[in-house]
């Protein structure tokens, strides 16, 4: 694919300096750049690199003064991060653009499909789906009985997506993710061994979520598990049945949530965090990596540690911990002298 300057500026609404028919096919940074490229300078930690750049066209902001001669053409925009941003999404959206449906794909006849719908190989459709328009679903995906997935969400290979779950508007699904899979749930009986209980319920993934690769949402005991929207998931997370997540909420990699707990929005949850069940998490909460949770967290609390406490007290603490040794052969010391006297 290849774009004009002029298309490129049209889109980011931004000035052009230099040669408006100049074309470019790839992303670059602007230290890597080579003709046919273009890049963004946004940070002034590179800003020597403007000067040395093959990038046929780089982005830059309003408030960029140069201070030698450039051969690249400009974009001046009013934020060169933010446009450049734009740019990557309008790539990806471009690149992904796929449509039709494979013929190694099985789709049941009792599918609805939207417009510009696309399915790759070997990918399976069950009974009663609803495909909104511009929903795009790679190979090898199975999507149980009775899903329904809204426009613009994008399915990448690999994933599983069990019966009866929701997945909304404008999603991105990485691969391997599973969706709907019965949540841990086993009753103890008279003779140690353990039964299994009926898991009936589903997922509801809400508007603009993405959700990591590897990564596991369990469907709900009775009733649903529940993903707000905006919410992003990176990879390698278990969610638990009936867990709800609030609307806005980043949790990072290979953290687990346990059954029933309910994580409120806008919270910020760091890798490896362990959260215990039938919790509720305030809003605005960051949990920073690795801590333990196994207590109920207000609103706008900051926590650290295993068990977790608040995190300036973490930190504090965490300068006598270093001290321990040298605390204990002190305490031994007065000790000795004490029984000396």
């Amino acid at each position: 694919m290849k774009f004009k300057a002029t298309e490129i500026a049209q889109l980011l609404q931004g000035t052009i300096i230099g040669d408006e028919n100049v074309e470019v096919s790839t992303l670059s940074k602007i230290e890597e750049g080579e003709e046919g490229s273009i890049s963004f300078l946004a940070n002034p930690k590179y800003e020597q690199f403007i000067y040395t750049t093959k990038a046929s066209i780089v982005i830059v902001s309003k408030d960029f003064v140069a201070t030698d001669s450039i051969s690249s053409t400009l974009i001046v925009v009013n934020d060169a991060y933010h446009a450049f941003t734009q740019l990557l999404q309008y790539y990806n959206s471009v690149k992904n653009n796929k449509k039709g449906i494979e013929e190694l794909s099985k789709v049941d006849s009792s599918v609805s499909l939207g417009k510009d719908v696309y399915i790759g190989s070997f990918s399976y459709i069950g009974k009663n789906v609803v495909l909104g328009d511009n929903v795009k679903i790679y190979p090898n995906v199975t999507i149980g009985d009775n899903v329904t997935i809204e426009d613009d969400t994008v399915i990448f290979s690999g994933v599983q997506v069990y019966e009866d779950c929701k997945i909304g508007k404008k999603c991105i699904i990485h691969s391997n993710v599973v969706i709907g899979s019965d949540g841990f749930g086993f009753a103890p009986t008279a003779d140690g061994s353990f039964e299994k209980i009926p898991q009936i319920g589903n997922v509801v993934i809400e508007d603009n979520v993405e959700i990591g690769s590897g990564s596991t949402i369990d469907r709900a005991t009775m009733g649903s598990t529940i993903i707000k929207k905006g919410v992003k998931l990176d990879n390698q997370i278990q969610i638990a049945h009936n867990v709800q997540i609030g609307e806005n909420t980043v949790i990072a990699s290979q953290s687990g949530i346990a059954g029933s707990t309910k994580v409120g929005r806008n919270c910020m949850i760091g890798g490896q965090v362990g959260i215990v069940g039938h919790l509720t998490i305030g809003d605005y909460v960051q949990i920073q990596a690795q801590s333990g949770i196994n207590n109920d967290v207000a609103s706008n609390a900051k926590l650290y540690g295993s068990p977790a406490m608040e995190a300036s007290s973490f930190r504090k603490s965490f300068v006598h911990f270093r001290k321990f040794p040298e605390i204990v052969k002190r305490l031994d010391n007065l000790e000795k002298e004490i029984k000396q006297k």
